[in-house]
């Protein structure tokens, strides 16, 4: 079994892999020349990090990690707790695997680093993709046409695959931007700053917590804006994300007041589709499925469409393929549209003004948080790719 992966980012690299344990020779298409450290920080909540462990990578993750103990809610104006939700030792027994944060490029060595270097083909632009009843293909700037007997397209947001597959649709904004920085551990470590929180305040919400096993602070700051360019190189003006949280709790701004370089950049998302495959050809990851980022699936929900499409593969014929991806997109869609819908609620949730909808939104988490220890953004940790849905 022949397969060809377009694009080697999270899923794509997942991807290589998880086909690649199934029994299939992988070519992995990429248009980069090179990978570089990009990107910030990633959670992986126990639907993902129990992919690593099947991957045999959870422990090279783990050790570019920090395992949070709780995830602390605080009330904009004077960081007042609103409640917290259990992770740590908890989640794991509770999920069978740990949650993890990590620096994404930290995340994207494991993977790349586990790929043969004979399966990567780097600095190569697909411009085109098709199929027979018996192969399918990719067409390369370069002319070249390879060939194989399935093809994932894992090629992002902008997914130029989609397109060709499904028709025009463009990615949806979010009504929300992101400023993005790293701190040295260093420059904070002086603050009273929770190990994991996540401000709540009318219109915005500031997030922060460790990656690099404890070395650097990832922070971020959401807020929202009637437009903002998508873009993860994008610089913000030194001055504006203090503007942009004037009134905030001291440490908040003192966090953003001490921040080198910080990056900003709309927040979008993709339509859900009724269907992910046609033929020898499907989606995976974020060209399927893009989502914003509020519940902290979106690496969990492309390393899931991995292993599924591994464990559907496993064992087929080239004959098989069309059908295992049917099977593949049937056991995946219902989650990660379900995930798609719950993370775009939380982040309406998140930005609540203050008054009689904040303070009830609040009463809920605490009811929550004192009933089972764990939030709503838990209902996907206990999805495993690895079991059949029942019917």
């Amino acid at each position: 079994m022949r397969a060809i992966v377009v694009g080697a980012g999270i899923g794509g690299l997942a991807a290589t892999l998880s086909l690649g344990r199934a029994g299939c020779e992988v070519t992995l298409v990429e248009q980069a020349p090179r990978f570089t450290e990009i990107g910030a920080g990633i959670q992986l909540a126990p639907n993902a990090t129990r992919v690593l462990r099947r991957l045999g990578l959870l422990d090279a993750v783990d050790a570019q990690s920090v395992r949070p103990s709780r995830l602390s809610f605080r009330i904009w104006s004077d960081g007042t707790e609103i409640c917290h939700y259990a992770l740590g030792r908890e989640a794991e027994e509770a999920f069978g695997a740990p949650y993890l944060q990590v620096h994404r490029a930290d995340l994207h060595r494991a993977l790349a680093d586990s790929v043969p270097a004979g399966s990567v083909r780097l600095d190569t632009r697909v411009v085109g993709i098709g199929q027979d009843d018996r192969s399918a293909w990719v067409t390369t700037a370069g002319e070249e046409r390879l060939r194989a007997d399935l093809v994932v397209a894992a090629d992002g947001i902008r997914s130029a695959a989609r397109q060709w597959l499904f028709g025009a649709d463009a990615a949806l904004y979010s009504g929300t931007a992101a400023y993005r920085a790293l701190l040295p551990a260093e420059t904070v470590a002086d603050l009273d700053l929770p190990e994991y929180a996540l401000w709540l305040g009318p219109g915005r919400h500031f997030v922060h917590y460790w990656v690099r096993r404890g070395e650097l602070l990832n922070a971020v700051g959401v807020v929202g804006t009637d437009t903002a360019p998508e873009s993860w190189t994008a610089r913000a003006e030194p001055e504006e994300p203090l503007r942009a949280f004037q009134g905030w709790d001291p440490r908040v701004l003192d966090v953003l007041g001490r921040t080198g370089t910080v990056l900003r950049h709309g927040i979008h998302a993709r339509a859900p589709l009724a269907r992910w495959n046609t033929g020898r050809i499907t989606l995976l990851g974020d060209s399927a499925h893009a989502m914003v980022p509020f519940q902290a699936q979106g690496a969990a929900q492309a390393l899931a469409d991995a292993a599924v499409l591994g464990d559907c593969l496993a064992g087929a014929t080239p004959a098989d393929v069309p059908e295992a991806l049917d099977r593949y997109v049937s056991r995946r869609l219902a989650t990660a549209t379900r995930v798609q819908a719950g993370s775009a609620r939380a982040g309406e949730d998140y930005h609540l003004p203050d008054g009689p909808e904040a303070d009830a939104r609040n009463a809920r988490m605490a009811a929550r948080a004192a009933e089972n220890g764990f939030g709503p953004h838990a209902g996907a940790w206990g999805v495993d790719a690895f079991e059949e849905p029942s019917a």
